[in-house]
């Protein structure tokens, strides 16, 4: 009895679910026909226009971004250069002095560090030493010249004698041999010898005076040689007296341009040789490398206006120009420069150093030098090439 109205009453449960889903399916559909259906979004006249409107924006903003980007060309591959002076003895020693200077500005001609004076010392004072010797040399033979002058005017002088008599004795001579032309018995032969006697013996005199005369003469031209070589010497003494001060002179390092000390690498006490570097001098004049690509060189030109950014002070915009365009890619420098020559070749676009120059400030444009630009620092140059 139980078991056959179980069955019974399961089947009423299946009986009242079904009326409850058809009841839901009425309601749902009533429901349906009262609520009113959304027309579609894309069918909206306001949202195209609002499409359009928003493209025809971005267009706009587009074509004038275009517009003014190709008027510039900029790269980030560009850092602060200079012409470092580096700071090196040319005499070895011992370090005395070193100026205090790391990081400050410096004058031309302050001096940077002094060199222990040992041995150029000595050498100035036996080079002057030289010069006074060779000075005292020079006074004697000029005292030489003097003298062989007085011998060889005194020769002349006591020529004059034997010149006489032997021109008197030729004279004497000659009257005789003409008178014994005329009239052989006119005069004796004997006074004949004795007259031709007498001019022989007047003509060597005359001779041996005339032969003082000439070494008195030598012995000047020697005494005036003597003085030339004298000058010489001293012209040589006072030559190594140059050098001995120019190697003084080495002992005293000083700056030979404005700018900042930097890299210094010594104190007192350091034993320095030629060539050591001792610090290095950042100058004043300090300007912009930029490594721009070969593609955009097309409308660059000498004198055309750029505005720089130092990484370092990115709120502040510098001005300058572009001085020089390098005749050659950075790589064809190379210690090893690339060859092309292989049968891998892949096509890089290269790069070529451009030299912009920073204007030194206006009205409204910083003024580079007041603020700590070096070389290395990284900056963004942007050239107006149109």
């Amino acid at each position: 009895m139980t078991e056959d109205q179980a069955p019974h009453s399961g089947t009423g449960d299946d009986e009242g679910d079904e009326h409850r889903r058809a009841d839901g399916a009425a309601e749902q559909a009533a429901s349906g026909e009262e609520k009113p259906q959304k027309p579609s979004l894309l069918k909206s006249p306001l949202f195209w226009f609002g499409v359009i409107g928003v493209a025809a924006v971005f267009a706009i903003v587009g074509t004038f971004y275009f517009l003014d980007a190709r008027q510039y060309e900029s790269t980030d591959d560009a850092f602060v250069d200079a012409h470092i002076v580096r700071i090196a003895p040319n005499v070895a020693g011992t370090l005395i002095q070193v100026a205090d200077l790391d990081n400050r500005h410096v004058t031309p001609g302050r001096l940077l560090a002094v060199i222990q004076p040992n041995g150029p010392e000595a050498s100035l004072a036996e080079a002057q030493a030289n010069v006074s010797q060779a000075q005292a040399q020079a006074e004697q033979s000029r005292a030489q010249v003097v003298a062989a002058q007085a011998a060889a005017a005194k020769a002349e002088e006591q020529a004059r004698g034997p010149l006489a008599d032997a021109q008197k004795a030729a004279q004497d001579l000659a009257r005789y041999e003409a008178l014994q032309r005329i009239d052989p018995q006119a005069i004796a032969g004997q006074q004949l010898d004795a007259a031709r006697a007498a001019a022989r013996s007047a003509a060597a005199a005359a001779d041996a005076a005339r032969r003082e005369i000439t070494s008195a003469q030598a012995q000047v031209e020697v005494a005036r040689r003597q003085v030339a070589a004298s000058e010489a010497v001293i012209g040589a003494r006072q030559a190594q007296v140059k050098q001995a001060n120019v190697t003084i002179g080495y002992l005293r390092l000083t700056a030979p341009v404005a700018g900042q000390v930097v890299n210094r690498q010594v104190n007192v006490g350091s034993y320095v040789g030629p060539g050591t570097q001792l610090m290095a001098i950042v100058p004043d004049h300090v300007w912009v490398t930029a490594n721009f690509k070969e593609t955009q060189l097309r409308d660059m030109k000498i004198g055309q206006p750029v505005e720089i950014k130092v990484d370092a002070y990115p709120d502040i915009k510098f001005h300058g120009h572009v001085d020089s365009v390098q005749r050659g890619a950075g790589q064809a420098f190379a210690l090893l420069p690339p060859q092309n020559a292989t049968g891998n070749y892949v096509k890089v676009v290269q790069r070529v150093p451009v030299r912009i120059e920073f204007d030194r400030g206006g009205k409204d444009a910083p003024d580079p030098r007041k603020y700590p630009i070096g070389p290395g620092m990284s900056v963004v140059p942007t050239v107006k090439v149109r």
